[in-house]
């Protein structure tokens, strides 16, 4: 029986409870960091670390299909009646309630399901991107799960992964899938201009240099949502430019309550301003919209990676080209 709240309403952007779902938030990364880094075991390394996300699904966060044994695995965070699954391309679904527990017991009844549906596999032990990591299999410190609290993160997600993949829509040149970070705990969208970028300095604090310096190989316009965390503790849109060109903090950006930090150096976008904005899904593609042109024009992309948003069952009209 589903536990989602009774008072959200269908295509309302959720409120979200910054401070009082930060244990479960922490909670919640840490669990989403360990079946990430069962893809990352099993898969292929892709090209910014692509093979190892989570996405957005009908119901929480999954895997995708993961080539495992001659078959399919698959794992989701059910975030409607909250519970981890298991698939497989042969046998029964398997699972466990997600309720309060410790990362240490969540580590370990994961690794038994996965044995039970015959997956052998060893992962990195330790967290990324977290401030004071605990081996998996020894944190008894994180085990909050507030059902409600994270069945709002979820819708919240939905909602910005719409804009985000229509958003995705109005460029023709490379562009990532719309992908939830395990790492960061953060979705993203992600443009490239094509073009080749100076070598990252690495530093990122719980990431090794050649994860950053490979993801960043590239000129980037970037773009995601997180329920905030160190830095900024709210719930918020960000953008961002690698490397940064030359008058990309002072650009005009939509809308108003967009600002530019100078801490994280990225233009942020509180996620009560679009929530609260008479037009939530157009406040937000203006944003991303806008940060974007700051980057690509003041870093001189080629105007022609750019294209309108997409219609459904309507091709891009493509023509001619015109008479030399």
């Amino acid at each position: 029986m589903s536990t989602a709240p009774q008072d959200c309403s269908p295509g309302a952007w959720p409120a979200l409870d910054d401070a009082g779902w930060s244990d479960t938030a922490a909670t919640l990364q840490l669990w989403t960091q360990i079946v990430g880094k069962l893809r990352l075991a099993l898969t292929p390394w892709l090209n910014h670390g692509w093979q190892v996300p989570l996405y957005v699904n009908a119901r929480g966060l999954g895997s995708s299909p993961v080539h495992v044994a001659g078959g399919l695995l698959e794992i989701d965070f059910d975030l409607v009646d909250h519970r981890l699954v298991l698939r497989r391309s042969e046998g029964p679904e398997r699972g466990f309630a997600l309720e309060p527990m410790s990362v240490a017991a969540f580590h370990r009844r994961l690794m038994d399901e996965l044995r039970a549906v015959g997956v052998e596999v060893t992962i990195h032990p330790w967290p990324n991107e977290v401030a004071a990591p605990i081996r998996f299999s020894d944190d008894e410190v994180h085990a909050s799960y507030d059902a409600d609290a994270v069945h709002r993160f979820w819708r919240a997600l939905v909602r910005a992964d719409r804009v985000f993949r229509l958003f995705r829509t109005g460029f023709l040149g490379k562009s990532s899938p719309v992908h939830f970070f395990w790492g960061s705990f953060d979705l993203a969208v992600t443009r490239f201009s094509g073009r080749p970028a100076p070598l990252h300095p690495g530093g990122v604090p719980g990431l090794p240099d050649a994860v950053t310096r490979e993801a960043y190989s590239h000129e980037v316009s970037s773009a995601g949502f997180w329920p905030g965390g160190p830095g900024f503790p709210q719930a918020a849109f960000y953008a961002y430019a690698y490397p940064t060109p030359a008058g990309y903090a002072e650009a005009p950006v939509e809308p108003a309550s967009a600002f530019w930090s100078a801490a994280l150096g990225e233009w942020l976008l509180p996620y009560d301003a679009v929530r609260r904005a008479p037009d939530p899904d157009a406040a937000l593609l203006g944003f991303l919209g806008s940060t974007h042109r700051a980057a690509a024009e003041r870093a001189g992309w080629d105007p022609a990676l750019e294209c309108a948003l997409g219609v459904p069952g309507r091709p891009r009209p493509v023509g001619p080209p015109a008479a030399a």
